[in-house]
């Protein structure tokens, strides 16, 4: 596979992130990614290889690869000199069908937090898990909080298919379980491929091991899978999350003078600048501003120094509206009776990153977007069991679990269910004290204690 020859800019951009447990080969499937997409730099590979030669790498268990491709990835000198990751390293690479950002995740279960950095914002993660092992503990807590982001594509890659001689029982086996627990918890499509990150089987080019798959490539799967904005595109409503209110302070930039009417002075210019997070919007469209409540159209949409007449998801963009409404940093302007009320108790999912525990009472920060407030844990209503996917009552989270609450804000935010709205469901929950992020949330659309239900968001 080639590198593109045209501008990446014409290329789709694809996110994805890999997961797994420990030593299952993450960071060498990344390697195998850049390295046989030719996606690796020359005087980098030349680095690398002497590396692996004075460490005595290759010809383990049979191999014919002669560099330690885990080391394009593990950058930190922790990770190096363990030999895992910790740190979410990110990756950038083409072919010559799509432009892709590669996020490698750890997979000891303290670095948990860091997976659910890297699969946020992704439009797919590939799940490794090793053809010797099987689906693990470690793996079904990372296809619950897969479940729990909404990621929209699952792959499953079973890895080091060559050291149990590529049979093809144990890997119809192990697709088996990985299918059964992700219909437990309700993950969909989610495709299984045998891989071995270390020979490159089946990874970017199709293995004469393998003849009875006859599926796609790992590579070709990511090649043909849809981002996340081409599934939710024209399906959610418009949301904008205001970063900065735009009031200049020198001469208005000619391109857009002719947006305004004869002898208006720049000194009228009142824009409002964030990121589509949903949606579209044009020039005459009917907005709400939240949590106000307050409405206006857009009169005006200026990009890089030039006025637009549309703009969609997930550009970045200024509005100009058609009367002065007190807008902050942190308010959400959004498509006029699209939305219902803004919330100030939320019943919310939260995966728990930190080491300290999460207790009934706790005051902490919730960030959601660009805008904090306080918050209460008014109540710890249940914690997941990753055997049974059903709830147990508990009264706190630890590290790493998977549990609801309850939670009440100071002030209300313009939050909505996060099984409708991936982007404006999800918060942080911070800790008032150090500023240390303290777990994910997402809210959920109902309170009530859960004891008995299932992995149903």
């Amino acid at each position: 596979m080639s590198i593109i020859e045209a501008p990446l800019a014409q290329l789709t951009l694809f996110r994805f992130a890999t997961a797994g447990s420990v030593d299952d080969g993450k960071s060498t499937l990344v390697g195998r990614l850049l390295h046989d997409s030719k996606a690796i730099l020359a005087d980098t590979l030349d680095a690398v290889t002497r590396t692996s030669e004075r460490r005595g790498f290759g010809g383990e268990n049979g191999s014919t690869q002669k560099i330690d491709l885990a080391l394009l990835t593990d950058g930190l000198r922790a990770e190096r000199e363990q030999g895992i990751t910790i740190d979410v390293a990110y990756r950038y690479f083409s072919t010559d069908r799509r432009s892709f950002i590669l996020a490698d995740t750890p997979g000891h279960v303290q670095y948990t937090k860091n997976t659910v950095t890297g699969a946020s914002t992704a439009d797919a993660v590939v799940v490794l898990v090793d053809a010797r092992k099987g689906v693990l503990e470690q793996t079904r807590r990372h296809l619950s909080v897969l479940r729990l982001l909404r990621v929209p594509n699952v792959v499953v890659a079973v890895n080091k298919i060559d050291l149990v001689d590529f049979s093809e029982s144990t890997f119809r086996a192990i697709e088996a379980d990985a299918q059964a627990v992700a219909g437990e918890i309700g993950l969909s499509d989610v495709l299984v491929v045998p891989v071995s990150a270390l020979e490159g089987d089946n990874v970017v080019e199709r293995s004469a091991h393998t003849p009875w798959y006859t599926g796609a490539t790992l590579l070709e799967i990511l090649e043909t899978l849809p981002t996340t904005d081409e599934l939710e595109r024209g399906l959610e409503p418009f949301r904008f999350p205001v970063q900065l209110v735009i009031r200049p302070q020198g001469a208005l930039a000619p391109e857009l003078s002719s947006a305004f009417d004869a002898g208006a002075s720049f000194r009228d210019y009142r824009a409002y600048a964030g990121q589509v997070a949903s949606g579209s919007v044009s020039v005459g469209d009917e907005i709400t501003v939240l949590p106000s409540g307050r409405k206006a159209s857009v009169v005006g949409i200026d990009f890089a120094g030039r006025a637009l007449d549309r703009a969609v998801a997930p550009q970045s963009v200024s509005l100009r509206l058609s009367e002065e409404i007190d807008i902050a940093r942190g308010d959400v302007i959004a498509a006029t009776g699209t939305f219902g009320e803004v919330k100030q108790d939320l019943y919310a999912e939260l995966c728990w990153l930190s080491a300290k525990p999460l207790r009934e009472g706790a005051k902490v920060l919730i960030k959601h977007g660009s805008k904090t407030v306080q918050g209460l844990v008014r109540a710890v209503t249940g914690k997941l069991d990753l055997e049974t996917f059903g709830y147990g009552a508990v009264s706190g989270l630890e590290l790493n679990d998977i549990g609801t609450a309850q939670i009440r804000l100071s002030s209300a935010l313009p939050i909505e269910t996060y099984a409708l709205h991936r982007r404006t469901g999800a918060f942080l929950v911070v800790d008032p004290q150090d500023g240390n992020t303290l777990a994910a949330g997402l809210v959920k659309d109902h309170p009530g204690d859960h004891e008995d239900e299932r992995y149903v968001i």
